[in-house]
């Protein structure tokens, strides 16, 4: 069994920043490589990719990708001691308030697969809140 668990969520002000941590353990995930992807959905809209991470395991951490609407803002990497995977969210704006997900595909899958569908992950956590005030 997969478990994944995000935390870091708050509240911070415009311009502000926040780093989001993300751990997947269970069923050789600790050790192994995959595609772990952060996700967002704020009220009233459908959940949207933001970044991904290839997660190395003891190789560590491999390619990252971004949405447009964070490049140069928001960094995905991976802590090269352990398996939790951190999204560092600088110059935060009002649009970025949501709910993140965390997100992990089957094992051996590069991120490069498809990372921005949600049908690539089957493991998801429960959320965490950020809320950006102007």
């Amino acid at each position: 069994q997969v478990q994944v668990v995000e935390s870091g969520g708050g509240s911070v002000q415009a311009g502000g920043s926040l780093r989001l941590s993300c751990e997947a353990s269970g069923s050789g995930y600790r050790f192994s490589r995959y595609c772990l992807g952060w996700f967002r959905q704020a009220a009233g809209q459908e959940r949207e990719a933001v970044a991904a991470i290839d997660v190395g395991g003891v190789a560590g951490a491999g390619s990252t990708f971004y949405v447009d609407s964070v490049k140069g803002r928001f960094t995905v990497s991976q802590h090269n001691a352990n398996n939790i995977v951190y999204l560092q969210m600088d110059s935060l704006k009002p649009e970025d308030a949501a709910t993140y997900y965390c997100a992990t595909s089957r094992l051996y899958t590069n991120c490069d697969s498809g990372w921005t569908r949600k049908t690539m992950f089957p493991y998801w956590g429960p959320g965490t809140r950020v809320t950006v005030s102007s």
